[in-house]
């Protein structure tokens, strides 16, 4: 049995359904009731106790930045656990624990690692599923304004994400090994508008905001010390997601989906509410 914790986001789900699709057993750990191809226990990664009492066999999809989470993988380590598979991110690269976003991360990176359980770390850079925040924007109109306008991303469908988690969980060589994880193409925001009104047979806008103004709506919508983070790695330049890295293919045996392909996939979700 392999759980899988957040397993209604958006990389959670994608290890779910990959360890279903390859007919191996799995655990969903959920705060509710939820629609997945898995057995459903239960429980909040923030309470060490109610993953315990889901804990069971082969392995552990982790989630990084949770409390209490020395706590938990004391818990894992003592249930026997056979790996855990945890899902940083490339905020862990910079090393820089003044960022808050780094912090959490690095901190997470070193708990799994001292926890004596075999490991196993993915690095994913930003997420094909993040284009959801441009979802308003897109039903009212066609034209998208975002911020960092200049930053080209290395981006990743979650369901390569999920590949990878199988992989680690089900074959062996894994153990140990830091896996950064990237889509197959550099893209500029610009880039991801165009391909997606591609998609959608729209004329779509990139308006790119302001240093400032994207300082204000971040502000309003996460705490202060995310929004410096951000600023930290993307308007300061001490994140550098844009190179495209072969380990997607390396640990799965396949490319990684483009966005256009994902955009497919999800192109009713964007359609104009008065068309």
């Amino acid at each position: 049995m392999i759980l899988v914790t957040g397993a209604t986001g958006n990389a959670g789900r994608a290890v779910v359904g990959a360890l279903a699709e390859a007919g191996a057993p799995v655990r969903a750990l959920v705060r509710r009731q939820a629609d997945l191809p898995a057995e459903l226990a239960t429980g909040d990664l923030n309470d060490p106790a109610s993953v315990a009492a889901a804990l069971e066999g082969a392995g552990v999809f982790l989630l990084s930045g949770y409390d209490n989470m020395a706590a938990t993988l004391a818990e894992i380590a003592k249930a026997g656990v056979e790996r855990v598979v945890l899902l940083s991110a490339s905020a862990a690269e910079t090393g820089n624990p003044a960022n808050a976003v780094s912090r959490y991360h690095i901190e997470s990176e070193a708990m799994v690692r001292e926890s004596g359980v075999p490991w196993t770390i993915l690095r994913p850079r930003t997420f094909f599923a993040n284009t959801f925040r441009w979802l308003d924007q897109l039903r009212a109109g066609d034209v998208v304004k975002d911020a960092f306008p200049d930053v080209r991303v290395a981006a990743i469908d979650p369901l390569d994400i999920g590949a990878v988690a199988a992989t680690a969980f089900l074959t062996d060589g894994h153990e140990g090994q830091v896996y950064p994880l990237t889509g197959p193409q550099s893209l500029l925001p610009a880039d991801r508008v165009r391909l997606l009104g591609e998609v959608l047979g729209r004329d779509l806008t990139f308006v790119g905001l302001s240093d400032e103004e994207a300082r204000a709506q971040m502000s309003a919508a996460m705490p202060q010390m995310y929004v410096d983070a951000f600023f930290d790695f993307f308007a300061a330049g001490n994140l550098d997601e844009s190179p495209v890295l072969p380990t997607v293919e390396q640990v799965t045996g396949r490319p990684p989906r483009p966005f256009a392909e994902w955009a497919a996939a999800n192109a009713a979700a964007f359609r104009r509410t008065d068309a």
